[in-house]
């Protein structure tokens, strides 16, 4: 629009003034009784009416867009607005140049020039060949770089008024010109010279003002939905929790990528909103590394922020420079970097053009405040954030009836709550209680209330006993759950688990578990490593939660875990599963990705079946994960190959089609009250397969659809995943049964009974194999002591939250769609770390992750459909223009007779 707008406004003023000088109608104009003003404006009007008249039409492209998206109004407003500021700059410049002509053409080319050079002085082009500062001074000075700022949706005063000053400037010298065009031939006098001073002040007050305006960032207004590029409600909570000075400081080098310096000042104004926002507990620094030595060997050693290699272009060579672009968030004694990469997302508009945007810099940025902020109140007083006091109960048996390592740990135990009650300030209490005493009351009590059995030191000891501990503070209740070397540091580390759930303010632990890589074994010709990995999913919990691998196989879950999640868990044994139901029944969250299936990728697309080793465990807890496949005629596409016969010669190619199996989830399909899919527009569920919610088992839980794919999907029991077109269509697969939605994520919360209820501990089976085994020798290791803990129900607040596909987390899926789409995706990992918040009530970054400066996506629609809406906005143009063109005949009409009128007039007076 920027370049588009030169040509089109030189082509309409270049006869404005210029034509009165060829006609010799100038100098009428300028002795009638008219203010040279008023014809100035008169012709500006004229000409940004016009503008105005063609930017209208163009409006049904956005109307019609509203119509298939979610189609963002804020920078469709400022991309108007923005047109009709920079016309109007380019209007008066025009005028300008055509007063001082009195020929057309020269009128164009010369306005196409010095527009053309406003234009070019803030491009990349240009600003290329200088540093960060010298970039800055150039955008600052150009038309199409202040242009861009406003397109975003970001009303910013100091860029309205810089083409408010450049109107100023040449209209105040376009009524000069006139002025000097009626002093022709006359001597200067004092009336002249009092002339050229107020222009003179009026241009120099029109340009101080710009520099005036420059450092004032706050003037300015985020029309975009959901104010992207503003600071958050949810930013503004984690400042206030600050309490000592919190330091942002920027790294940037004069000399950096060219795609990466127009980044640069918006982060400056960005981080200048955390300082403002931050009440003066909040310094932001920018320094160039090269120009600070000591800073720059500081950031490298303490920090660990080096400098990137770059290639760049400078007026005198190409070359590599070493740049910096980063930023540093530290508190206390806890950092956090985030490097260019951290920053900016990168999406490929063809092999050869890179489109650059900061991606979510407010998120990235308040997620390491957050992260240094909880690391730093950990490491401080625990209870100074706890709203209400907490109180321990423990529920022992005597201690004759307790093993020797229990009556040690119990000791332990009294140890560390006298020590925890005189750092709480009265805010930690700690009582034991003999669940036997009095008949067996209490004992009766807490198996109804909590769930709690009798223990057992091995599977046919006879001797049973109480050993459970509970933190409770108003009606929340936390099990701390037994430490597995029974250990008084273990035991320290699980209160200060326990009691971290009660206050805010603390880094969260999420226990992952994933398939191991399988090993290789050459011999059988299996090659290692060929497991689903989800490093993706791993790095991005991990920058705000701490993530602890989960090993279940040994029945335990780490004792320091907030929630459990299980990513393609495949034949979970007994112990394993044991771990998962008892978590779940201490109250915790499990979230599970699965499926019945898993697809091969690696020489050709298949699939097997294969068991999670969930299964009954589900169906105990009234959720069933079916053994089929969903499909869905609204779908992502995806690389398949597919074979060509050329007259019997097979060319196996690769090409992008609709693949059912790849549901594409829009709002519509997304529960967007839950929370879980704040930020997400859209989201693409790999080969997932239908949940089933059992309204009986699971009456008096709170049952959550997440979501579900679209009306016409489908379900398929079929494991032939290879789209097969001549048969099927373009769908490449066959519609089975009734269509309909299906459900592919939920979340049950609620109180649960324990899948083991009734049954032994498979912890103990342990000791029938131990039985078996020969005798140790003396001096070898003992076997740990074995303790039979088992809870048979969970607390209200037990959830689980299950998604119907094992693959649409893995790396490689991730890595499918980042290819399809050119840009990183990230959306599945993204609904996941929002899980993790929900279930963890740690929302604050929820309304922020899933920002993004790109493009929103649009609702799929048939080619029929694209040709419709395409060939309906080139119609509404052309019916815009005949609107137009009747318009002006009937004004030119109404015109006519209006002047017929007037000479009739004239003409029966002069009679009369």
């Amino acid at each position: 629009m920027p370049i588009l707008l030169i040509f089109l406004v030189a082509a309409i003023t270049m006869r404005m003034w210029a034509e009165e000088h060829r006609a010799g109608t100038l100098e009428f104009l300028l002795t009638s009784p008219v203010r040279p003003v008023t014809l100035v404006l008169g012709k500006f009007i004229a000409c940004l009416v016009l503008i105005a008249l063609a930017l209208a039409l163009t409006l049904p492209l956005a109307i019609t867009v509203s119509f298939l998206g979610p189609l963002d109004w804020g920078p469709v407003l400022g991309g108007y607005l923005a047109s009709l500021f920079l016309a109007a700059a380019y209007i008066s410049i025009g005028l300008f140049v055509s007063v001082k002509s009195e020929n057309q053409i020269v009128s164009l080319i010369t306005t196409s020039l010095i527009c053309g050079l406003l234009y070019l002085i803030g491009s990349d082009t240009l600003s290329a060949f200088f540093g960060n500062k010298g970039s800055e001074i150039l955008q600052m000075m150009g038309s199409g770089s202040r242009f861009h700022s406003i397109t975003r949706g970001v009303i910013d005063l100091r860029d309205l008024y810089y083409y408010v000053g450049i109107m100023g400037v040449f209209l105040c010298l376009n009524i000069y010109g006139l002025e000097k065009i009626r002093w022709a031939g006359n001597p200067v006098n004092k009336n002249h010279r009092a002339w050229q001073l107020a222009c003179g002040l009026l241009i120099a007050n029109f340009l101080a003002a710009n520099l005036w305006l420059s450092p004032l960032g706050e003037l300015r207004s985020d029309m975009t939905d959901g104010d992207i590029y503003s600071i958050s409600d949810a930013t503004r909570s984690y400042l206030g929790q600050i309490q000592e000075p919190l330091l942002i400081r920027g790294y940037f080098s004069a000399q950096t990528h060219p795609l990466l310096a127009p980044l640069v000042p918006r982060l400056r104004d960005l981080l200048e909103e955390y300082a403002i926002a931050g009440n003066n507990k909040v310094r932001v620094e920018f320094i160039d590394p090269a120009d600070n030595p000591d800073l720059e060997q500081e950031a490298g050693q303490k920090y660990g922020i080096r400098p990137v290699p770059f290639q760049t272009s400078s007026k005198y060579q190409a070359s590599v420079t070493n740049s910096y672009f980063d930023i540093l968030i530290r508190y206390g004694d806890q950092f956090e970097t985030l490097g260019f990469r951290d920053l900016i997302e990168i999406k490929a508009q063809d092999e050869q053009n890179l489109d650059v945007e900061l991606r979510n810099p407010e998120y990235d940025i308040t997620r390491a405040i957050k992260k240094v902020l909880y690391s730093y109140q950990a490491g401080g007083d625990l209870f100074s954030s706890m709203k209400k006091p907490v109180e321990l109960t423990g529920y022992f048996s005597v201690d004759e009836r307790l093993p020797k390592e229990l009556v040690t740990l119990k000791a332990d135990l009294l140890d560390l709550s006298k020590e925890l009650a005189a750092e709480s300030n009265g805010r930690f209490t700690a009582a034991t209680v003999d669940p036997e005493a009095n008949n067996g009351i209490i004992a009766e009590q807490i198996s109804q209330e909590y769930g709690f059995r009798p223990m057992a030191a091995s599977l046919f000891d006879q001797n049973s006993f109480w050993f459970y501990m509970m933190l409770k503070s108003g009606d929340q209740t936390v099990e701390i759950p037994l430490p597995k070397d029974l250990k008084k540091e273990s035991l320290k580390r699980a209160i200060d688990a326990g009691l971290k759930r009660f206050a805010t303010g603390f880094t969260k632990n999420v226990a992952l578990s994933v398939p191991e890589s399988r090993p290789p074994m050459p011999q059988y010709g299996i090659p290692g490593g060929n497991g689903p990995k989800f490093d993706a999913l791993r790095e991005l919990l991990s920058q705000e939660h701490t993530v602890t691998d989960a090993d279940l196989s040994k029945g335990h879950v780490p004792g320091e875990a907030d929630i459990l999640m299980l990513a393609a868990p495949e034949e979970l044994n007994e112990k394993a599963l044991f771990a998962v139901d008892q978590f779940l029944m201490q109250g915790g969250t499990v979230i599970l990705a699965a499926s019945p299936y898993t697809v091969d990728l690696q020489r050709q697309l298949s699939m097997t079946e294969k068991k999670t080793g969930l299964e009954d465990w589900l169906e105990h807890n009234g959720i069933t994960l079916e053994k089929k496949m969903v499909l869905d005629p609204q779908n992502s596409p995806f690389p398949v190959p597919v074979q060509r016969n050329l007259g019997g010669f097979m060319i196996r190619e690769t090409k992008l089609v609709n693949y059912p199996y790849f549901v594409d989830i829009r709002p519509d399909g997304m529960n967007e009250d839950s929370g879980v899919t704040s930020g997400l527009q859209q989201l693409t569920m790999n080969w997932p397969s239908p949940i089933t919610i059992d309204p009986e088992k699971n009456k008096g839980r709170k049952v959550t659809r997440l979501l579900e794919s679209s009306e016409k999907s489908w379900v398929s029991s079929s494991t032939s995943i290879q789209p097969d077109f001549k048969t099927h269509g373009d769908l490449g697969f066959a519609v089975e049964g009734e269509q309909g939605q299906q459900l592919l994520a939920a979340a049950i919360e609620g109180g649960f009974t324990s899948y083991f209820t009734g049954k032994p501990s498979p912890l103990l089976k342990k000791d029938e194999d131990a039985a078996e085994a020969p005798m140790k020798k003396d001096g070898e290791e003992k076997e740990e002591q074995v303790i039979s803990r088992q809870l048979d129900k969970s607390p209200d607040t037990a959830r689980i939250i299950l998604f119907g596909s094992n693959s649409f987390l893995s790396d490689t899926v991730l890595s499918i769609s980042s290819s399809v789409m050119r840009t990183n995706y990230l959306g599945p990992v993204q609904l996941v770390a929002n899980t993790v918040d929900w279930s963890l009530e740690d929302r604050g970054l929820l309304s922020i992750r899933g920002r993004s400066h790109f493009s929103r996506p649009l609702n799929p629609i048939t080619k029929n459909k694209q040709l419709f809406w395409e060939y309906l906005n080139y119609g509404l143009v052309l019916l815009g223009l005949a609107i137009i063109w009747l318009l002006r005949l009937r004004i030119r009409k109404r015109a006519e007779e209006r002047q017929l009128a007037f000479l009739q007039l004239e003409t029966g007076r002069v009679s009369s």
